[in-house]
């Protein structure tokens, strides 16, 4: 259900009363925009694994390592291609057609602060794109080339990922979820909560992962040190 601001424009955001003078429904349907953004990440999913899957000098990567560097190529798709158009357009996406900005109307069912341009939401989805998104693809070549720095990319990716994403929940909680219509099984429980507190969960599981990892070489290093001491 349309609803329509003080300047005659129908548009399905909420609070009901929001000013949005410059929108434009979407001419794509939220089946073609899903199908775009899930094949894509798909794709990306797909050539990682089977990339990731290649013997290297140092043999093949474990199936849970393959699967967060298909994480890490998802999210620099997403980061750096969907949340980059946002960072950059994010003041004409309301009237424009362009197909990622008919994605973002089409989200903005679930969270209207993107056809508002929201301070914090504006800030927040343009570091996340330049900075979370090519650090991501930088993970990638990290792991598939076994850098040694690769565990402190993951981390840094992974809190950055993680602050964002509670930030985020944090300002709507505080808000009342006023910009989206509570508990729609699509627009707030799949749109807002799902899509999104996929980036505190596995960010959280990454955070652990390259805690153990770094705290598994840095004893390492101390025990070498150590050994080497007491032949002194």
């Amino acid at each position: 259900m349309d609803a329509s601001s003080a300047t005659g424009v129908l548009h399905p955001y909420w609070p009901r009363d929001l000013l949005i003078p410059t929108y434009v429904a979407n001419d794509r349907s939220m089946s073609e925009i899903l199908v775009f953004l899930f094949s894509v990440s798909g794709v990306f999913l797909l050539v990682t694994w089977l990339i990731s899957g290649q013997k290297g000098a140092t043999g093949r990567l474990g199936t849970w390592r393959r699967l967060a560097v298909c994480w890490f190529a998802v999210c620099g798709f997403i980061h750096g291609v969907i949340e980059g158009w946002f960072s950059l357009y994010y003041d004409i996406i309301p009237g424009d057609q362009s197909f990622l900005s008919q994605l973002w109307k089409e989200y903005s069912k679930g969270d209207s602060r993107y056809v508002i341009a929201d301070n914090f939401t504006v800030c927040m989805e343009t570091v996340t794109a330049w900075l979370w998104g090519p650090f991501s693809f930088w993970a990638v070549f990290a792991f598939l080339t076994n850098k040694p720095y690769r565990f402190v990319l993951q981390l840094i990716i992974s809190l950055g990922q993680l602050y964002g994403a509670v930030l985020y929940f944090f300002t709507e909680h505080r808000d009342g979820y006023a910009h989206s219509e509570l508990g729609h099984p699509i627009y707030f429980w799949f749109y807002f909560v799902f899509m999104n507190v996929l980036w505190v969960v596995i960010p959280l599981v990454l955070i652990v992962d390259a805690w153990t990892q770094m705290s598994a070489a840095q004893t390492h290093m101390d025990n070498t040190k150590s050994h080497k001491a007491k032949r002194k």
